[in-house]
């Protein structure tokens, strides 16, 4: 063996040791990339991806081939991939079990409407993802019933489910002092003792079976809350003894930012897309389409505090033009959804592009 053996190894071993640092570099880099695999913003401020298509509905009904062309533009844009399975793959695994949070109790025409759903749930089975691993889900059996999501479900093979009847995990509860009036179905109900009533449990559905939250919410008023939007359905759709905290807008803007922050439910959401084909700035959870306007978009982002935001801005507009009676948005909740890190409130933050 030459004197030179020795540092010729050593040197191959440098070589060696480099390249595979590099590797895990790279690795590490790609992996990061496919987990927040969004088109980057050129001043990082959150994404909002605006697709409005004059056609998608005729007579305040979704035509559905326009609304599924819209839903795999939106994707493609928001996470800058060219299809709309490496779009998905990008947000989910094959894996994963899916939940499609609707917010069903309006029903099918101001609620979240089904042909969005019908969308989202086809294209995510195109991407890979076993039909068996979506779930459709809201709070309630009856309200999904009523929007015609069981039919939907079967139709495409999926699952449909409500939080409240799964069920409430004792083990993981939102926990505020304010004592709640408990109702038929709440984790506590009829029971007696000191703090009973304090806590808003989560759903075993939410906790034990979603890994990630797909949440798809009207553009719709809320007195309160401002819009029956993407904070509100998921909130108050995961956790039981909600009542309590309706009808008071303070209530809501502390409990409805705190229960978002809650890992088993604000942590599995990787996509917003605000059903914003109709527009209705009066009503609430009533379909009054006489309170309505057509907008015909989609509007998709991570951030659920801005999609918010942004319908409750909308809304308020609608009722000007309406010369409809005016209220004072309650923007404080969305204001303590940004304190905690949940979002960005102020509009003037966000990079908006909208494609037409």
């Amino acid at each position: 063996m030459s004197r030179n053996a020795p540092e010729n190894e050593m040197m191959k071993q440098t070589a060696t040791g480099v390249v595979l640092v590099m590797a895990l570099f790279f690795s590490f880099r790609s992996t990061a990339a496919q987990l927040l695999d969004l088109r980057p913003s050129a001043t990082n401020a959150p994404r909002v991806v605006i697709v409005e298509d004059s056609q998608a509905t005729d007579a305040y009904q979704p035509r559905p081939a326009r609304v599924a062309a819209m839903v795999e533009r939106g994707l493609r844009n928001l996470t800058g991939h060219s299809s709309s399975r490496d779009a998905w793959l990008s947000l989910v695994s094959t894996q994963d079990v899916v939940g499609m949070k609707v917010f069903s109790s309006p029903g099918p025409t101001s609620g979240t409407r089904p042909a969005v759903v019908i969308a989202v749930a086809q294209s995510l089975i195109a991407a890979g993802l076993p039909p068996q691993h979506i779930v459709i889900w809201d709070k309630l059996e009856s309200d999904l019933r009523a929007a015609g999501f069981f039919e939907i479900a079967t139709s495409l093979g999926v699952r449909v489910a409500a939080s409240a009847s799964a069920g409430w995990d004792a083990t993981n509860a939102y926990d505020n002092p304010l004592i709640g009036k408990l109702v038929y179905g709440d984790n506590e109900f009829e029971q007696k003792g000191e703090g009973v009533g304090r806590k808003s449990f989560v759903s075993k559905l939410v906790l034990q079976e979603l890994t990630k939250i797909i949440n798809i919410a009207p553009m719709l008023n809320h007195n309160e809350a401002g819009v029956c939007g993407h904070l509100y359905s998921l909130t108050l759709g995961s956790v039981d003894n909600t009542t309590r905290f309706e009808g008071v807008p303070g209530r809501l803007s502390q409990a409805i930012p705190e229960i978002y922050a809650l890992p088993a439910v604000g942590d599995r959401v990787v996509l917003n897309i605000t059903d914003a084909l109709l527009g209705q700035y009066e009503g609430g959870s009533k379909g009054l389409l006489h309170y309505s306007t057509v907008l015909n978009q989609l509007r998709f982002s991570r951030d659920a505090v801005a999609l918010d935001v942004m319908s409750v801005r909308e809304l308020e507009r609608q009722r000007r033009v309406a010369k409809a009676q005016m209220f004072r948005a309650n923007l404080e909740l969305y204001r303590n959804a940004t304190l905690l890190e949940l979002g960005q409130s102020d509009l003037s933050k966000l990079e908006i592009e909208t494609l037409r």
